[in-house]
């Protein structure tokens, strides 16, 4: 057996070494498509600390996101860190009060300009995708639990802490590549469906032209007659159904077709009140087990669970029940962010800065999903962020000298070198123009 160390010294010394060995690669995909002097072509406004370009500011919040360092504050380990400075170009590093000063700075003016510059290149990326012809967007809101004293923080619905104040944003990601698409920050007591109607008119405005055939998944809290108005002529939609008494009063009493796997489906055209004119709605039942609790989301008559949507889609009921399943991916991404990009994690008291941090936010997973698409093998372009990290971003580096060429010496026995130096051959190649 091995002897463990003996009369070892101990040196603080090591003034080339990081964690972040694997950071390189993300710096080279943010060169290659430009980002750095995007953010300065694009965002711009008048600064009093001349320390620190926007840009720089820009990119010290997003390297944090990516790598997992958590809230701000702890981002401060990499203004000792030299190393990462040099692998990302970055002259030094902001402290934590010099980024807060910033996303506060930046949310009167310049917001605005980076969610227009997001839109450019998520425009840009529409030239990889396999259906260019067609496009299905996912809706999803979900409750951001707040600790402390925020700006804009109230009690609303909170399924995990009753009673806390918290934001309720809105979310809307493509359902092919899982790209985030369009989004806002809200206060915790706004109802899910309030102003979703000009935001799907937001959704609409920024599909490309070649986009002839829009569909539109979303949940029950998206029930509402305005929200379908405005979408019924511009998209295929499915929405799941709230079972209202008299929606509850029908379903136990429709004509079921069934299917080999247990589950039964049945359609009808229902004018819910308040509605101007009637829908097609498909429901689902499944004959629930002896002593099986059902699911919060459905209800039970007799020995079924039902469940309703309604749609104005040609699909089979079926068929159209296998679609809207296949939205559960987007409660999976943001599981992702609220835990591998810290979305829940809120860093400062102002509303208006708290929303810059929420962009800056998406647009960082954003660039880590083209990122995974245009660069990574393609069995490494589904795994969870807090997976990557750990596989190829969180490495141990040391930059020495060799030849009056610096090298970035990573672990002989790396088990992802392959994958390392594919994504280093593909950035190469990326011709990403917006």
């Amino acid at each position: 057996m091995r002897r463990g160390p003996k009369n070892l010294q101990i040196s603080f010394s090591g003034n080339r070494l990081t964690h972040f060995g694997g950071v390189y690669l993300l710096y080279s995909f943010f060169k290659k498509i430009q980002i750095k002097s995007k953010f300065g072509k694009y965002i711009f406004f008048n600064q009093r600390n001349n320390q620190f370009s926007l840009s720089e500011e820009l990119i010290s919040l997003i390297y944090p996101i990516i790598l997992g360092l958590g809230r701000i504050e702890t981002s401060h380990l990499l203004k000792h860190n030299g190393v990462f400075q040099y692998l990302t170009g970055l002259p030094t590093y902001p402290n934590p009060t010099t980024l807060r000063r910033f996303l506060f700075r930046l949310a009167p003016t310049a917001l605005i300009k980076l969610r227009g510059l997001h839109d450019r290149l998520l425009y840009a990326m529409t030239q990889f995708s396999e259906n260019k012809n067609s496009i299905t967007f996912d809706l999803d809101s979900t409750v951001l639990t707040l600790y402390g004293t925020q700006e804009l923080a109230r009690r609303g619905y909170n399924p995990h802490k009753p009673g806390r104040v918290s934001y309720h944003p809105i979310l809307c990601f493509n359902g092919t590549n899982k790209d985030f698409w369009h989004g806002e920050l809200r206060p915790g007591d706004t109802h899910t469906s309030t102003g979703v109607a000009d935001i799907v008119e937001k959704i609409f405005s920024k599909c490309p032209d070649s986009v002839d055939i829009v569909k539109i998944r979303a949940d029950r809290g998206f029930y509402d007659h305005e929200i379908i108005e405005r979408i019924e002529n511009k998209a295929q939609f499915i929405v799941g159904a709230k079972t209202t008494k008299p929606l509850k009063r029908k379903l136990p009493h429709l004509k079921y077709k069934k299917h080999t796997y247990g589950a039964e489906s049945a359609e009808f055209y229902y004018q819910p009140h308040g509605w101007k004119k009637k829908y097609r709605f498909i429901a689902i039942r499944r004959e629930l087990p002896k002593e099986q609790t059902p699911q919060l989301s459905l209800f039970t008559t007799s020995r079924y669970s039902y469940q309703a949507f309604v749609t104005n889609m040609k699909l089979t009921p079926l068929n159209c029940w296998k679609f809207y399943n296949k939205r559960a991916a987007v409660e999976l991404i943001i599981k992702e962010l609220k835990h591998d990009y810290t979305l829940a994690k809120i860093p400062t008291k102002h509303f208006q800065a708290n929303e810059s941090y929420f962009h800056i936010l998406l647009f960082a997973y954003n660039l880590l999903n083209w990122f995974k698409r245009l660069c990574l093998p393609k069995e490494f372009q589904t795994l969870t962020l807090n997976t990557l990290r750990y596989r190829l971003l969180v490495i141990p580096g040391e930059l020495v000298r060799t030849g009056n060429r610096p090298v970035l010496k990573l672990p002989t026995s790396f088990l992802y070198k392959d994958a390392f130096e594919y994504a280093l051959k593909n950035i190469n190649k990326v011709n990403l123009k917006f």
